[in-house]
């Protein structure tokens, strides 16, 4: 046999190792080599197969939006009822305080029918005919002394203490900037040139009118004044000095300041204003 047969009972010489390997064996794989262990934590999953969790609810509903959609419908109805009330409110005021347009003179009693009284407005926007006079309000009144006579004070010029009293003052009263004056305006309103009462309002001007001259008396002591210590108001008499405003230098406009005077009748205190108002 030849040695160089490749038999199973071929004997091999020295050199055996570095001959191809046998068919069978030429084309199994080598085993890789086992790999170092070394202790460590664990690893981590790189995933799961399992379907994902559903996301979380989102936050609930609130205002509106909580509701189902038949009052949801509800709603909206009432704010759209609400916004159009508002807006025919707004433009009935603003037509009620605009200068004279064509509107107004078509539709001027729908539109008083709408702000009185109710929403009634005592100015008038870009104000075309501003007062231009000055007015004010003088009482005097007549005291009963303790020896029973009775005695006649001066005039006290009240518009003027007013006056005093807000001018330099920052932050005036409601009462020294108004109480007078809308008081002579509801006096003047409500009664004639003859000063007789119109309508229904004319004894109720006339009663508040007499109490806030009694109240301003009794402040400015006028009965102490009058009769030198006590004493009380049995009458009062008010009246109105009313002068124009003179023009400005520049102008060539020519009034007269002379004042003019309305002098109301005398007015009977009751006894349960006589000491300076109702107690």
């Amino acid at each position: 046999m030849d040695a160089y047969d490749e038999g199973s009972s071929a004997r091999h010489g020295p050199d055996a190792s570095s001959r191809a390997a046998p068919p069978a064996q030429r084309g199994a794989p080598a085993d890789p080599p086992e790999p170092d262990v070394h202790p460590g934590p664990a690893p981590e999953p790189v995933g799961s197969l399992a379907p994902p969790e559903p996301y979380p609810p989102g936050e609930p509903r609130t205002g509106i939006a909580a509701l189902s959609p038949r009052y949801q419908v509800g709603v909206a109805l009432a704010l759209a009822v609400v916004a159009i009330g508002v807006c025919v409110h707004i433009g009935m005021t603003f037509l009620h305080v605009a200068p004279a347009n064509t509107v107004t003179r078509a539709h001027g009693g729908a539109v008083d029918d709408w702000i009185y009284p109710e929403f009634e407005q005592n100015w008038k926007l870009f104000a075309p005919n501003p007062l231009q006079q000055n007015i004010s309000i003088q009482v005097r009144a007549g005291v009963r002394g303790p020896d029973g006579m009775t005695q006649t004070t001066g005039w006290y010029d009240l518009s003027a203490e007013d006056g005093r009293a807000i001018d330099g003052n920052v932050l005036p009263s409601h009462t020294q900037q108004n109480e007078l004056r809308r008081a002579w305006d509801f006096f003047v309103a409500t009664h004639d040139s003859e000063n007789r009462p119109v309508g229904l309002r004319g004894s109720l001007s006339e009663s508040y009118l007499r109490r806030i001259m009694v109240l301003r008396l009794d402040r400015d002591d006028a009965v102490r004044a009058a009769t030198g210590g006590a004493g009380a108001i049995e009458r009062v008499q008010v009246r109105s000095r009313t002068s124009n405003v003179p023009p400005p230098d520049w102008s060539r406009e020519k009034v007269s300041t002379t004042p003019s005077y309305r002098e109301l009748p005398w007015w009977r205190v009751p006894q349960g204003e006589a000491r300076g108002g109702v107690r």
